[in-house]
């Protein structure tokens, strides 16, 4: 098939057109229509291709949460399955990600690029000045199969943070991070290390093949990058991957001629969009006012869709920032704070916390934007949001503290009642 690279002129798409592109490529356009299955779980990350990891669970670990945005209520082990059985991989990429084991030679290929990176820099300096170690315990996994960090006894006291890693740790962290060990799977989220071709190795024989040229790493980055955003200015291109690098339009002339990329305007921007030659038909539907969205869902702080605080703000003018690495009195929302994606807009963020035990979910706080009109349709949107979240933790007492405006926690705690 040939795809038409000479649209008549440039597509022109209103601001709401790009937003519901954007949403439909990340699959937040509208509710499943059916319960999750175990494979719509690869399917996600194939589809955004890149699923962050975070450790703080006030709520849920960020990736979960973010696959809950998606799914709807789904078994979070199956997640833990999909590593296990390398359909996935753990790797350095925008952070520390899951991406599908199809991206493999992709991520292989770009580690040696990936030299600015703070993981890459410490892992590097690690193995200058510890290589004989680090070498040691490489050998300990190839000769008694793969390890926790855990498993070796801290000799310096004991630690309380990231810094107070012990050697073992540190050493663990720096061979993964040069692609010498892989995680295998995860243990109460604690990784689990073993040698690549233990690992990916089981799924992809080949897996040390020839590394990808840098020139064909940078264009399948760009192209996965734009595809995964379904509409992109340059300068958000190359954060997705944190190529290292920031594109410009001159930069994409090649792969929009080849027909890979389309140029579209975007009423309000003072730059170009690019879209996925694969996304032309919702390109289509978004011009024609087609593509609609109906789902209402809290996102993690570390979705796809506000992890680049910079394109949240152009995309969709919703200025966020986490606060969990905040002083208590220096936070103006809340310790980890979810926006709240209601029907193709941000219209606010909740500090939330589960807690597991007492069966409860508690919104400490819901804020919502200074033009959002708190009307019975977000009420009952948010009301199905919440109720849908704390039954997905099997907290299904939900309390809401306070809100702003004001009066809206409680009109907000009367609807969650209605509907009990």
């Amino acid at each position: 098939m040939t795809v038409s690279t000479d649209i008549p002129a440039l597509p022109i798409l209103d601001a709401q057109q790009a937003r519901l592109l954007h949403l439909s490529a990340q699959g937040l356009l509208a509710a499943p229509r059916r319960r999750a299955r175990q494979g719509d779980v690869l399917a996600a990350i194939e589809r955004m291709r890149l699923l962050q990891i975070d450790t703080i669970h006030v709520v849920a670990r960020s990736p979960y949460l973010v696959l809950f945005s998606r799914l709807g209520d789904y078994r979070p082990e199956w997640l833990d399955a999909a590593l296990a059985d390398a359909a996935i991989f753990e790797c350095w990429s925008h952070e520390a990600c899951f991406a599908p084991a199809s991206d493999f030679a992709l991520h292989r290929s770009a580690r040696d690029t990936r030299g600015h990176h703070w993981s890459m820099k410490h892992a590097q300096r690690m193995a200058r000045e510890q290589a004989e170690p680090m070498q040691r315990l490489i050998d300990h996994v190839r000769a008694n199969g793969a390890v926790k960090a855990a498993d070796f006894e801290r000799t310096q006291g004991r630690a309380s943070a990231w810094w107070g890693w012990k050697d073992e740790k540190r050493w663990l962290e720096a061979a993964f991070a040069l692609g010498h060990l892989m995680i295998a799977r995860r243990e109460n989220f604690h990784r689990v290390y073993d040698l690549p071709e233990r690992v990916i190795g089981r799924v992809q024989p080949d897996w040390d093949r020839e590394a990808l040229p840098a020139a064909e790493v940078r264009q399948r980055q760009i192209a996965a990058a734009v595809k995964a955003l379904g509409i992109a200015r340059a300068a958000w291109i190359a954060d997705y991957y944190r190529s290292g690098r920031r594109y410009r339009d001159a930069d994409l002339d090649e792969p929009v001629e080849r027909g890979e990329l389309l140029r579209v305007e975007v009423d309000g921007w003072d730059a170009a969009g690019y879209v996925h030659r694969d996304l032309e038909a919702d390109l289509r539907r978004a011009q024609a006012g087609r593509l609609r969205a109906s789902h209402t869902t809290l996102l993690s702080p570390f979705d796809p869709v506000v992890w680049d605080r910079t394109r949240a703000g152009e995309l969709f003018g919703f200025d966020y920032r986490l606060e969990c690495y905040t002083p208590a009195e220096k936070r103006r929302f809340g310790y980890f704070v979810l926006p709240i994606l209601q029907r193709g807009r941000l219209v606010g963020r909740l500090d939330a916390k589960a807690h597991r035990a007492e069966g409860l979910f508690e919104v400490k706080s819901v804020h919502l934007e200074p033009d959002v009109v708190p009307d019975a349709t977000l009420l009952a949107d948010l009301g199905r949001a919440l109720r849908a979240c704390a039954a997905w933790h099997r907290t299904p007492r939900i309390v809401v503290r306070r809100s702003d405006p004001r009066d809206f926690a409680k009109r907000l705690r009367a609807e969650l009642a209605a509907s009990a």
